[in-house]
């Protein structure tokens, strides 16, 4: 079989769902109740600035998608109707299928946890933004790395001219921690 084919057969499969927007894991959860029913949910989290500063955020891998594993001619409706799920991914009439080996690199690149964390560690020369603090919103380039101090020296510019400061490692932002705009660059970052 493709890495996806269309069956018709009585056995269980893995199919694609399509859940309400940013609640994912809530229809995994309900999945999970169901009798019959193995359910991916896999998820990713990283830093985001906000007007607090730096935070760390989770959301769906593949926003308004998981996946799950049952047998679609007993549990169609069942699966369907679950709450918080808008339905299962289908052409047609015809429901495709997902490769239990596809799923099963994705499962191990995330973890039992279904949880990936897509963490930065600074190193000299990296490009990052401020994200909290009075210097917040600058872009800046890391001079040194100062490990036992939790901080990095970094050299931005301020009021026209370029000057060196201590910063804490938690209120700077690399491009690699934000959220990137669609999923197949999350999968080449992650």
């Amino acid at each position: 079989m493709n890495k996806i084919g269309i069956i018709d057969s009585d056995e269980p499969a893995w199919y694609c769902l399509r859940a309400k927007a940013k609640r994912e894991h809530l229809a995994a959860a309900h999945l999970r109740a169901l009798a019959g029913v193995t359910v991916f949910c896999p998820r990713v989290r990283f830093k985001r600035v906000t007007c607090q500063g730096t935070v760390w955020v989770t959301e769906a891998m593949f926003p308004t998608y998981l996946f799950a594993h049952f047998e679609l001619s007993t549990m169609l409706r069942q699966v369907a109707y679950t709450q918080d799920v808008r339905g299962i991914v289908r052409f047609a009439d015809e429901y495709p299928t997902i490769d239990e080996e596809v799923l099963a690199q994705l499962r191990e690149h995330v973890g039992v946890q279904e949880l990936k964390e897509l963490a930065y560690a600074p190193s000299e020369g990296d490009n990052v933004t401020i994200a909290a603090g009075a210097f917040a919103g600058l872009e800046a380039v890391i001079t040194q790395v100062l490990p036992a101090k939790e901080r990095v020296k970094v050299l931005m510019e301020f009021l026209g001219r370029k000057i060196e400061a201590e910063v804490e490692r938690s209120r700077i932002l690399h491009q690699s921690e934000q959220r990137p705009g669609n999923t197949s660059e999350l999968l080449v970052a992650a």
